[in-house]
C-alpha cells in the first residue's frame, strides 16, 4: 500500500506519520508472535501416575493450539493423532509396577529407608524412559527443540535431554514447590513456616514440629548428596556419554517453574519470579458442566438426601485395598441415608449395598459441580483437593501417601475437611465423620468461601501457563530472571560464612574483654588487699 503524505497539510500529514508508525509496530509484534508460536517443544513426563500428567495435559494442547509444534514422552502413549501434537508412549515402567500391586501403604519404615526406596523408583523411571526404542530413536534423530518442559521429580539424568537438543529448560510440578525444586531455582523456604511435603505439618507449627520440620530437612538433604545425586550422575553419564554440560550444569539451566499450587489453596509463601504457581491448571474453567450419562443421572438426580462421592484417586485402586478395608467401606455406606458413587475398578463388588453405585471411571469434575453431590470423600491427591475446593464441596480425607496427608491437614485447617486413617477406621468412626461433615454447615460454608478465593483470579492458570511459556521463548531463556543466589554455596546462600566471622569475632571479643576483666578483677584484687596490708606493716614497725 503506497501513501504520499508530502503532498498532505500539516495535520495531515502527522496522522499519516502516526498511521504508518502503527503499521510497522504491528507487522514487528506480528513477526515475533509468529516466531514464538512455531517453537518446537519437547514435554517429559516420567511418572506413572496418571494425574500428574493429567495435570499439565491442557496445558501442552493449547501450546499445540497456539501453533506450537508439541512432543510429549510419557509413560501411557496415546492413540489419538492431533494437530501439532505427538506423544511418545515409555510404557516398560507399568510392568514393573504390577509387581507392586499389592504393596502394603500402611507399613512403616524410616525416613531414611524411605528415600533411598524413592531413589531406587526414581532410578527405574529414569532408565525405562531412557531404553524405550522410540525414545533412542528421537536420541539419534536430527530433531531439534527449541524449549525442553521437565516434570521435576528428581529424574536429575533426564534433564540431560535439554543438553541433548540444545534447548531451553523448563519446570513443571504439579504438587507445587518442594526443597528440591527450591535448590534448583536458588529460592530460599525458611524451615520455620514452610513444612516439608510429605509431612502432615502446616505453615503453623510449634516449636517441636519445627524441630522435626529442621530434622527431616537434614536427611533429605544428606541423602540427596550421599545416595541419590550419585546414581543420578552415573545414569547421566551412561545415557549421556558425550555430554557437552555437566549434571550441575544442566541443574542450574531452569529458565522458570510452574508450580500447581496458589496461595489460595495453600498458604502465603515466598517464591522467586521465576516461579509461577499455576494451581488449577487441569481445571477446563471455560468448560460448561456436562450433563450426566442418562444411569448416572437418575442415581444421583433421586437421591433424596444428597449424595456422596467417594475416590481414591488414580494411583490408589480400591479394587487393591484389603479386602477387611473394603468391608468396613461398604458396612459405613449401607448405614447412611445417602446414597453413595463408588470409583471402583472392577465390574463388580461381591456385598455391595443398594445405594452404592460403583464405576471404573466417573466424569469427577461434572459430579462435583452437581448440586445434589454433598461430600467428597478423597484420598486427598492434590488435583482432588484443587477440584473440591473449586466446586465448594466439604471432604473427608483418607490420605495414603506423599502429599495427601498434607492436602488433608490444610482442608482441616481450612474449616472444609476432617480425616481419618484407611487402614484403621471403623465403620462407627467413618460414619460419625460424614454425619459431622454433613450435618454441620459449617463445613459447607467453609468450601464455598475457599471457592470464591480460588476463583477470584485476573486471569485462569492455563492462560498464565502459556503466557509464562511463550515469555521464556521470546526472551530466549529469560536471564534476566535468574537468581544471583544460584551461583552461591550453601553456606554462602543461608550467610552461615558471615554468620561465623561475625559470631567467631564476638566470641573472641567477649574472650578478650572477659580475659581482660578478670586480671583488672584480679589486679584491683592486689592492690586492695596491699593498700589494707600497709597500715599493718608501719604499726608493726
Amino acid at each position: 500500500m503506497r501513501i504520499n503524505c508530502f503532498k498532505l497539510g500539516l495535520g495531515p500529514l502527522l496522522g499519516c506519520l502516526v498511521f504508518i508508525l502503527l503499521i510497522g509496530l504491528g507487522q514487528s509484534a506480528t513477526a515475533v508472535e509468529e516466531e514464538v508460536q512455531s517453537s518446537r517443544i519437547l514435554a517429559v513426563f516420567p511418572f506413572p501416575g496418571r494425574s500428574q500428567y493429567i495435570f499439565a495435559e491442557q496445558y501442552l494442547k493449547e501450546l499445540s493450539r497456539r501453533g506450537h509444534n508439541v512432543t510429549v514422552i510419557n509413560t501411557f502413549g496415546s492413540d489419538k493423532i492431533e494437530p501439532n501434537f505427538r506423544v511418545i508412549g515409555a510404557k516398560k515402567i507399568h510392568e514393573i509396577m504390577a509387581a507392586f500391586s499389592n504393596l502394603a501403604y500402611d507399613q512403616t519404615a524410616s525416613q531414611w529407608t524411605v528415600l533411598t526406596m524413592t531413589t531406587d523408583f526414581l532410578n527405574l523411571l529414569t532408565t525405562s524412559v531412557l531404553d524405550e526404542p522410540a525414545v533412542k530413536d528421537l536420541l539419534n534423530s536430527q530433531e531439534k527443540f527449541d524449549l525442553v518442559i521437565m516434570e521435576t521429580v528428581q529424574n536429575e539424568a533426564l534433564f540431560g535431554l535439554a543438553q541433548h537438543f540444545g534447548a531451553l529448560t523448563m519446570g513443571i510440578s504439579s504438587y507445587g514447590t518442594d526443597r528440591h525444586i527450591d535448590e534448583l531455582m536458588g529460592n530460599i523456604s525458611p524451615l520455620s513456616y514452610n513444612p516439608m511435603l510429605l509431612s502432615s505439618r502446616t505453615e503453623r507449627m510449634g516449636f517441636e514440629d519445627r524441630l522435626w520440620n529442621v530434622w527431616e530437612a537434614v536427611v533429605i538433604w544428606l541423602h540427596k548428596r550421599i545416595v541419590h545425586m550419585p546414581t543420578q550422575r552415573e545414569l547421566y553419564a551412561k545415557y549421556f556419554p558425550s555430554a557437552r554440560q555437566s549434571l550441575e550444569e544442566i541443574m542450574d539451566s531452569f529458565s522458570l517453574v510452574l508450580l500447581g499450587q496458589h496461595f489460595s489453596l495453600s498458604y502465603p509463601r515466598s517464591y522467586l519470579p521465576n516461579m509461577i504457581e499455576v494451581g488449577g491448571l487441569h481445571l477446563q474453567q471455560q468448560r460448561k458442566v456436562q450433563d450426566l450419562p442418562k444411569e448416572l443421572a437418575e442415581f444421583v438426580d433421586k437421591s433424596a438426601e444428597g449424595v456422596i462421592y467417594f475416590s481414591m484417586g488414580s494411583n490408589i485402586k480400591s479394587v487393591d485395598l484389603p479386602p477387611a478395608r473394603r468391608e468396613v467401606l461398604m458396612e459405613t455406606f449401607a448405614n447412611l441415608r445417602q446414597r453413595v458413587l463408588w470409583k471402583f475398578e472392577d465390574d463388580k463388588l461381591p456385598g455391595k449395598p443398594e445405594n452404592v453405585f460403583i464405576s471404573k471411571w466417573f466424569p469427577q469434575p461434572d459430579l462435583l459441580a452437581h448440586p445434589n453431590v454433598k461430600l467428597f470423600i478423597t484420598h486427598g491427591g492434590l488435583l482432588s483437593t484443587i477440584e473440591s475446593i473449586y466446586f465448594g464441596k466439604p471432604v473427608l480425607g483418607l490420605p495414603v501417601f506423599y502429599d495427601q496427608h498434607l492436602n488433608v491437614q490444610r482442608a482441616k485447617q481450612a474449616g472444609y475437611g476432617l480425616s481419618a486413617d484407611l487402614w484403621s477406621a471403623n465403620a462407627t468412626e467413618l460414619k460419625s465423620l460424614i454425619q459431622e461433615l454433613l450435618s454441620n454447615p459449617s463445613y459447607a460454608k467453609a468450601a464455598q468461601t475457599k471457592s470464591k478465593l480460588f476463583r477470584d483470579q485476573k486471569e485462569t492458570a492455563l492462560e498464565r501457563a502459556v503466557w509464562w511459556t511463550e515469555y521464556v521463548l521470546r526472551h530466549d531463556g529469560a536471564q534476566h530472571l535468574r537468581c544471583a543466589s544460584r551461583d552461591l554455596s550453601f553456606i554462602q546462600l543461608h550467610g552461615l560464612d558471615t554468620w561465623g566471622l561475625l559470631i567467631a569475632v564476638s566470641t573472641v571479643a567477649i574472650l578478650i574483654f572477659v580475659i581482660a576483666l578478670n586480671y583488672l578483677v584480679r589486679g584491683l584484687g592486689y592492690i586492695i588487699a596491699w593498700r589494707r596490708g600497709s597500715p599493718n606493716k608501719l604499726k608493726t614497725q
